[in-house]
């Protein structure tokens, strides 16, 4: 079902709990094309544009649709004291980010980064200045971490491992990129205890006691020059503690992007392999990598599933 902003998941609530609401719902392509227009589980009011009615047959839509997540959103916005009013206009990608700080609002706030460096982490694909352009967004983010501002220059010792921890793992799988740590209910299910370190930040790896790394470790990523390169860095460090970590590679090219794609900014160098370490990979992935290289594209981790890549290792 097509992701909807928080706005209008809340007019939807309305109209569901309510039987009506004055927010201009049909703004929305997904509402106005499908909810009304084609399904015709809302209506205007009689007499009165200024309302919208839901139809006897707009409950159970909603209830399988759009309850559960609304619910889950809403539950967030109750515990953390942030406002839920119709005017934000958060997609799932902002609530997501949103939701992730408030769990993890100590760990972040132990090295707190600047304004930008913040935010090309946490709201990945939307770039470095993405805060600044959403102020009410940012003041949100501020809340939660409960600061006034965030600090003029990187710590030098900014260095992050977030964990999600998990009762009975199986395996561990560390994330080049926030996205999992997002959603990691259908991860714990399945034993996956999810690491993140901060993206290119690979120091935290070195302190780990044995004790922490006795199941087996996995590296999930983008398939592009950074992300291959984090991985040999991972790969060197854990060789030294006698531990292997592998590198989970996509299934096939299918959903491969240019390089030049928007917020992206890992280019393929022109050297043989790209000056990656060909030691560090399969036979496959090499190809892999050679054919990334030769079409100038890369694979984005947000594209891969983690649950079927590993369940191809025959790890769950």
């Amino acid at each position: 079902m097509k992701d909807i902003e928080w706005k209008y998941l809340k007019g939807l609530n309305e109209l569901y709990i309510a039987g009506k609401t004055r927010l201009k719902m049909l703004n929305d392509d997904f509402i106005n094309q499908v909810i009304y227009n084609q399904k015709k589980l809302i209506k205007y009011k009689t007499g009165n544009h200024n309302f919208l009615e839901s139809t006897p047959r707009f409950s159970l839509f909603y209830e399988q649709h759009f309850k559960e997540t609304f619910e889950y959103y809403n539950s967030f916005f109750e515990k953390s004291g942030i406002d839920n009013n119709a005017h934000k206009r958060y997609d799932k990608s902002d609530l997501e980010s949103l939701i992730f700080i408030f769990n993890n609002k100590e760990k972040l706030k132990e090295t707190l980064t600047t304004e930008y460096t913040f935010s090309s982490r946490v709201f990945k694909r939307k770039g470095a200045k993405y805060l600044s352009g959403k102020p009410g967004l940012k003041k949100d983010v501020l809340k939660l971490l409960d600061i006034d501002e965030f600090p003029e220059k990187d710590p030098k010792n900014n260095f992050w491992r977030i964990v999600v921890d998990c009762i009975n793992p199986q395996v561990i799988v560390i994330c080049e990129n926030i996205a999992c740590l997002k959603v990691p209910t259908v991860y714990k299910k399945r034993g996956v205890e999810l690491w993140y370190v901060g993206g290119n930040n690979t120091k935290p790896l070195l302190d780990l006691s044995l004790e922490k790394i006795s199941h087996p470790i996995f590296y999930f990523c983008d398939w592009d020059y950074h992300g291959l390169t984090i991985f040999s860095r991972i790969k060197e460090i854990f060789n030294l503690k006698g531990v292997d970590v592998n590198l989970l590679e996509p299934k096939d090219l299918c959903h491969a992007l240019p390089v030049n794609s928007p917020n992206h900014n890992s280019k393929w160098k022109r050297e043989d392999f790209s000056k990656l370490k060909k030691d560090d990979f399969t036979r496959f992935q090499t190809d892999i990598i050679k054919q990334l290289i030769s079409n100038d594209e890369w694979v984005e981790e947000e594209s891969m599933d983690l649950i079927e890549l590993l369940e191809l290792k025959s790890e769950l």
